[in-house]
């Protein structure tokens, strides 16, 4: 099997290379800058046939009477018979990087870069064997995508893996508390797993971060900017948020090979925050938990390397600046294969079109976007650049949406809407039952050409409906409403369909027929590749 290249969504590369029994994984950039991935681990994976493997009727299962077929060489993955484990870890030098203050921590990285690169292998036959032998495959029953974690290596640890399944990361079925008083054996563990459903539902955050440089260390210390208000510094005074929009001479302002967004983090901790507890208050007479702040204008809150396009996906937040926001994430082809150590120049500071004020401002691309003619019949906003102006300012000033730019490579492609359905005038057309107190909206408007077809956009839609899950754990359903003759023009429809939506009914909308388009978390399996 060839060596692959991991683009993770932080930037950070890895490439991936076959070994005995296994894979190795190597950070590409451990001669770069500040780069702070661990250097690399190996894993060992094979597939073991459980022979009892069958779905559970009536709440039954066969725990108790498990036959394992002889272990074969991983090849492509199974639906539930792949067993994986880190067997060894490769460390930076403690005289250039501190070592982790929470090794667990890093451990969980490295799983979940791992299991990043599982989830993206072709998808295995979701049809399992079934109780009955003789009914065609499909209309056999469909299983979940498991990896399974052997208690070996690196895994042997008595407390990891309570650990980890704590963290979220694995899991087991095994919900019991078990009947050993002294559990040394760690018996109680031989059955983890990772689900490719619930990996892709846990927000990357979590898990990536980067260790802290010594103070002697060649690499440089210089955080990067938050994308979160900063904390007070030693003086007591806080430190101030940086300006997206500025640059220096030398380029725009970055100095770390971790590209600002959602994974920056100065304290080089992971850059999870759980959502607050819930409050209620009052909008329009209509009662609606206290929703919490978009993020700030210009500010990058979702990327993602897209393989089948071989682009980076992201998504900020639209800004009224009179300068474009200078794109701050990573690309797929301004990646240089050397840069000296020490040189001062990180892949994010060296000139590309992508990073280069040069595009138009926010306004000036929606005054573009609302004036074709094709985008026009759809959202009726055409007109002088005041008015597209003035447009997004009410969008931005909505207590229940925010506006959104997304790009491709950094190169803007479309306007969006992300919104809370209850305060919406979706929700007024709705009945209670038909939604959550988190259950969100989208709107979608693709203004660049170049941009367009049908896998990009099942690409960029199924990505948005990711970020609705991971933004808040609480949201259960994501709806649009497009209009109903979109299914005879663009087949917007039809691609919604075809990652996951259903048409749930028609609704009258003073202004439009519109489909009520829903997807619901228990149905979703991961975002299109």
């Amino acid at each position: 099997m060839a060596p692959s290249v991991l683009h993770l969504p932080n930037g950070h590369i890895l490439t991936v290379s076959p070994v005995f029994a296994g894979f190795s994984f190597k950070a590409n950039e451990l001669n770069l800058h500040n780069s702070a991935f661990p250097p690399g681990w190996t894993i060992i994976i094979e597939s073991q046939e459980d022979e009892d493997n069958e779905i559970a009727v009536d709440g039954q299962d066969n725990h108790d009477h498990l036959k394992m077929s002889p272990a074969r060489r991983y090849r492509n993955p199974t639906l539930r018979d792949d067993h994986m484990f880190i067997s060894s870890i490769s460390n930076p030098s403690s005289t250039d990087f501190k070592p982790p203050t929470s090794p667990t921590r890093q451990i969980a990285m490295m799983v979940w870069a791992t299991l990043w690169w599982y989830f993206h292998q072709p998808k295995p036959n979701p049809h399992t064997r079934g109780t009955n032998p003789n009914v065609p495959e499909a209309g056999r029953p469909k299983g979940e995508w498991r990896i399974n974690i052997k208690r070996e290596g690196i895994f042997k640890g008595r407390h990891l893996l309570p650990k980890l399944e704590r963290m979220g990361i694995i899991m087991s079925e095994d919900s019991f508390v078990g009947e050993r008083i002294d559990d040394r054996t760690g018996e109680g563990w031989n059955r983890m797993f990772a689900s490719q459903r619930a990996f892709w539902l846990m927000d990357p955050r979590i898990f990536l971060f980067s260790p802290s440089p010594t103070t002697h260390s060649p690499f440089p210390g210089a955080s990067p900017y938050p994308s979160r208000p900063s904390s007070p510094n030693r003086e007591g005074f806080a430190l101030s948020r940086p300006d997206p929009y500025a640059e220096t001479a030398q380029g725009p302002r970055t100095t770390q090979a971790q590209c600002p967004g959602p994974f920056a983090s100065g304290s080089h901790l992971p850059t999870y925050y759980p959502p607050p507890p819930t409050l209620f208050t009052f909008t329009n007479n209509i009662r609606h938990p206290l929703r919490q702040k978009p993020p700030a204008q210009g500010e990058t809150f979702y990327t993602r390397f897209i393989p089948s396009v071989g682009q980076y996906l992201s998504f900020r937040t639209a800004s009224l600046s009179h300068k474009s926001p200078t794109h701050r994430g990573p690309v797929s082809d301004s990646i240089p294969p050397f840069l000296p150590p020490n040189s001062g120049v990180t892949h994010s500071t060296l000139p590309s079109i992508s990073n280069m004020s040069i595009q138009p401002n926010d306004t000036d691309l929606l005054h573009t976007w609302m004036n074709d003619p094709r985008v026009n019949a759809m959202w009726g906003e055409a007109g002088p650049r005041a008015h597209q102006e003035a447009f997004l300012r009410t969008a931005l000033n909505s207590r229940h949406s925010f506006p959104v730019i997304g790009c491709w490579d950094g190169k803007p492609f479309g306007y969006f809407e992300l919104y809370w359905v209850k305060e919406d005038h979706l929700g007024r057309q709705l009945s209670s039952h038909d939604f959550g107190n988190w259950d969100r909206g989208i709107h979608a408007l693709i203004g660049e050409q170049e941009f367009r077809g049908p896998h990009r956009v099942r690409v960029w839609l199924s990505a948005l409906v990711h970020f609705c899950w991971l933004a808040d754990p609480r949201t259960e359903r994501v709806m649009l409403e497009p209009r109903v003759d979109n299914l005879n023009g663009n087949r917007f429809i039809q691609y919604m369909v075809d990652v996951g939506f259903y048409k749930e009914r028609e609704i009258s909308f003073p202004h439009k027929q519109a489909a009520l388009m829903k997807i619901r978390r228990e149905g979703w399996e991961a975002p299109v590749l």
